[in-house]
C-alpha cells in the first residue's frame, strides 16, 4: 500500500470551513473565484503551506510565518505583480481566518495568491483587469501516523528539475506540471513519492518534499540549486548545525543514497519523515537514530516559536 506524504486523517469539520477569499469569508460549498482568474487560466501566481499550533493562550499560531511571507512576496516579485497588502495586513488576515474556524490545533493552511482576474483568457499580464486575488484555505489535517511509521518509499523518475532560465525550482508558482507529472510517474509504479534529479544527474529533491540521507553521522543535501528554498529545510539545517552535526550541501548521485545509513524527508505539513526505501533499496528498516534527533529538534523548535503567541 503507498502513501502520499500528505496523507491525512479525514475530519468531519473541515465540510464547514469558512474559507477566505480577498478577505470575505466564505462557506466552503460556496467559496468560488472567476474562471478569468490568472490562477485558473494559465496557474500565475503564488503559494504557501502553513501549520497552525496552539500558542500560549491557546489561539492558534503559525510558526516561521514571516519566512513562509517573504518567500510568497518574493515570488509575486518576480512574477511582477502587486499582492496589494501588506505583509502585516495579510497576517492579520490570516489570523481572522484561524479564529473564525476556530482552527487552532492540527491545522494546515494553503495560501494562494494570483495576479488577478483578466479581461480575456490569455498570459499577457496587461490584460489583468482586477487587483490581486488572495485565498486562504485552512483545514483540519492531522498527518497520517502511517508514514510517519513505515517510512516512506520512494522512486526516482525520469522527469529533472530544470534550470532556473526555463523555469527557476526556486520560484513557489501554481505552475507545478513538472512535479505533478513526477508525482504521476512514482504513484503509478506503485511508491509513495518521486525522487528528482538535477540536469546533471545528481540528486536534487522530491517532487513535494526535500530529500536528505544520513552517512557516518553526517547529513547530506543537494546544493539548493534546483529546488524550493524549502522552510523546513532551512530549519533543519539550522538545527542540525546548532547541534553540532555536520551538514553537508552538495552534488551527490544515487549511489550515495542507496549506501546511505538513514535518509529522510521534510516539508511543512508533516515535518521529518523517514524514508524506509529509494528505488526498492532497502535504506533503514527503523526510524535511525539521525532522524529521531531531528524530530525531536524541531518539534522544540516550534514549540519555541509559538511561545510568544502572535
Amino acid at each position: 500500500m503507498t502513501y502520499s506524504t500528505h496523507s491525512y486523517l479525514t475530519d468531519a469539520r473541515n465540510d464547514n470551513i469558512l474559507i477566505d477569499i480577498n478577505g470575505d469569508l466564505t462557506p466552503r460549498d460556496e467559496a468560488r473565484v472567476s474562471v478569468f482568474d490568472s490562477g485558473f487560466v494559465l496557474g500565475d501566481g503564488v503559494w504557501e503551506g502553513l501549520r497552525v499550533h496552539p500558542g500560549p493562550d491557546g489561539r492558534g499560531v503559525t510558526p516561521y510565518l514571516k519566512q513562509h511571507l517573504n518567500r510568497l512576496y518574493a515570488g509575486a516579485k518576480t512574477l511582477d505583480f502587486d499582492i496589494g497588502v501588506t505583509q502585516n495586513a495579510l497576517a492579520e488576515r490570516l489570523y481572522r481566518c484561524i479564529d473564525a474556524n476556530e482552527a487552532h490545533r492540527g491545522v494546515h493552511i494553503r495560501l494562494m495568491v494570483t495576479r488577478g482576474v483578466k479581461a480575456t483568457p490569455y498570459q499577457d499580464p496587461r490584460v489583468t483587469i482586477g487587483k490581486a486575488t488572495i485565498v486562504i484555505i485552512p483545514e483540519f489535517k492531522t498527518p497520517s501516523p502511517e508514514v510517519s511509521k513505515v517510512g516512506s518509499r520512494l522512486f526516482t523518475v525520469h522527469i529533472r528539475r530544470g534550470y532556473p532560465d526555463v523555469q527557476d525550482p526556486k520560484l513557489n508558482s501554481h505552475s507545478k506540471l513538472n512535479c505533478i507529472l513526477a508525482c504521476i510517474q512514482a504513484t503509478k509504479a506503485g511508491y509513495d513519492e518521486a525522487l528528482m534529479l538535477d540536469p546533471h544527474g545528481f540528486v536534487a529533491t522530491c517532487n513535494s518534499t526535500h530529500f536528505f540521507i544520513v552517512r557516518d553521522g553526517e547529513i547530506w543535501t543537494s546544493t539548493g540549486d534546483f529546488c524550493l528554498g524549502g522552510i523546513t529545510r532551512g530549519t533543519i539545517l539550522r538545527l542540525a548545525r546548532n547541534h553540532d552535526i555536520t551538514v553537508h550541501e552538495k552534488r551527490f548521485s544515487l549511489h550515495d543514497v542507496y549506501s546511505a545509513d538513514e535518509a529522510f524527508i521534510t516539508g511543512t505539513f508533516a515535518g521529518v519523515t523517514p524514508v524506509a526505501s529509494v528505488d526498492d533499496r532497502t535504506i533503514c528498516v527503523e526510524k535511525g537514530p539521525i532522524v529521531k534527533l531531528l524530530q525531536q529538534f524541531y518539534k522544540e523548535d516550534i514549540e519555541s516559536e509559538v511561545s510568544n503567541g502572535r
